[in-house]
């Protein structure tokens, strides 16, 4: 759709004209058409953005030729004239989507004015959208790199649950990418035009926490010389996403349970209660379970966040993902920091594969950064990357040989048995499953538990 291209209909053939010779005198492309009928088969042909017509026409009249233009082509810019001007017709026109309504006889002027605006609210417009398109493919799950079976399965959970309002609680431990999986799911969600506004529990001192999140009133403490609102407000429609949630002292903890619970607070030092309309996305490191068992988090609190659980895998459980997050970071800094890496040896891949990653994806992302500045051009080679990485096979043996030796039989048996059990945990106590982790027989995983006497019971 061109709005360079413009479409003047008028049953009044002098008028008509006249305008036409006017805007093509304007660099507008322009055609005239004598009634409703004829400006709809010219839309179709030529896809005019800007449609200017009369009011008072036989068979379709401007206001049926608007709100059919409207009906298929709603980006349409229509600018509706007359010689016969009420309210009523004005507030009809407006309505059905006109974008200006003017009265007869105008001058050359005005129509001009109109169309550059026109033109600059439409240009507005599609970059908006051009915008908002972007910024949902930059937060698409798509862009969370990765195809592990373990991955996928987070992509597909998330997909179905980015539309409800129901709060989420992500666990993970640092640099598995919480906030990035938050904010795929605000910006998949229809709060995507409303704010997402994050707040690091862990990161602002714990008494100035509330303040950050609930706002402050004039005179509430020491240093409050203006009222200032809070992130909850700040987030009313969106989403607030509360990371390192477990920092939370117990008393912070009780008003953010009222907020979950009655969607309303209080300022520090207010008395006016606030209603919010916001989805709450919380993300912790931890353990809160244990948290809620040692008395250092609220049960109530860990229940209502806890309704819709998302638990990402360590990068250690997702090793070949590895490969493709390499790539994605080696592209990414060769453009942002001038660098010609064309990729890493197979050994040293090895070597990443082999590395247990205690930071993550974050650890991953900052090793590349500094190899690829150090290196600057070629290949990255296994002579390149830091001791740890290259000792880590050693380093993560699970066994250790203690001076005075080791039973191999008995070890090899704790060693299985530790296997076999991590494997039940980790697929709920579901044999199948337990066995597909394994590649074992489900017969052959059953025959083994018997051997070593490992039952649910007994754990």
């Amino acid at each position: 759709m061109d709005y360079h291209k413009v479409l003047v209909v008028d049953d009044d053939k002098d008028s008509r004209d006249s305008l036409v010779e006017l805007l093509k005198g304007e660099d507008f492309e322009v055609w005239g058409m004598d009634s409703g009928g004829a400006a709809l088969d010219i839309l179709k042909e030529k896809d005019p953005g800007i449609i200017l017509t009369d009011l008072k026409m036989p068979k379709m009249d401007g206001l049926q030729l608007l709100e059919q233009i409207k009906s298929t082509s709603p980006q349409s810019i229509v600018v509706v004239f007359t010689g016969y001007a009420s309210i009523e017709t004005a507030v009809k026109a407006m309505k059905l989507g006109a974008y200006d309504y003017i009265v007869k006889p105008f001058l050359f002027e005005e129509i001009k004015i109109i169309l550059q605006r026109a033109i600059e609210y439409q240009k507005l417009q599609n970059e908006n959208i051009l915008l908002k398109q972007n910024l949902k493919a930059k937060y698409r799950f798509q862009n969370i790199i990765g195809d592990s079976e373990n991955i996928e399965e987070i992509f597909r959970y998330v997909e179905k649950i980015a539309n409800t309002d129901s709060t989420i609680l992500i666990s993970g431990e640092s640099g598995t990418g919480k906030e990035l999986i938050a904010r795929a799911i605000h910006f998949n969600s229809d709060r995507r035009n409303r704010p997402l506004i994050s707040v690091n529990c862990g990161a602002i001192p714990e008494d100035l926490l509330e303040s950050e999140m609930f706002g402050h009133e004039k005179g509430s403490f020491t240093g409050a010389i203006k009222t200032r609102i809070g992130r909850f407000e700040m987030a009313n429609g969106g989403t607030i996403f509360l990371d390192e949630i477990t920092d939370m002292s117990p008393g912070l903890q009780v008003k953010l349970l009222r907020v979950l619970q009655e969607h309303e607070f209080e300022r520090v030092g207010g008395v006016k209660t606030i209603k919010v309309d916001i989805r709450v996305i919380a993300a912790t490191n931890q353990d809160l379970e244990k948290a809620v068992a040692q008395g250092k988090f609220r049960e109530d609190l860990y229940y209502r966040l806890n309704v819709i659980p998302i638990k990402l895998p360590p990068l250690r459980e997702r090793k070949s993902d590895i490969p493709l997050l390499v790539n994605h970071f080696i592209d990414r800094f060769n453009k942002e920091k001038n660098c010609k890496i064309k990729g890493l040896s197979k050994e040293c891949i090895e070597h990443l594969i082999n590395y247990p990653w205690p930071g993550n994806v974050r650890e991953l992302e900052n090793m590349l950064e500094r190899l690829v500045i150090l290196k600057g051009e070629g290949t990255i080679e296994a002579s390149d990357l830091p001791e740890k990485v290259l000792n880590s096979e050693l380093d993560s043996f699970p066994i250790s040989i203690p001076d005075s030796g080791i039973s191999f039989d008995v070890a090899v048996n704790e060693f299985e048995k530790g296997l076999i059990l991590n494997a039940l945990k980790k697929s709920n106590w579901v044999k199948n499953r337990a066995a597909k982790l394994l590649h074992l027989n489900r017969t052959t995983l059953v025959e083994k538990m018997k051997r070593i006497n490992l039952t649910k019971e007994s754990v």
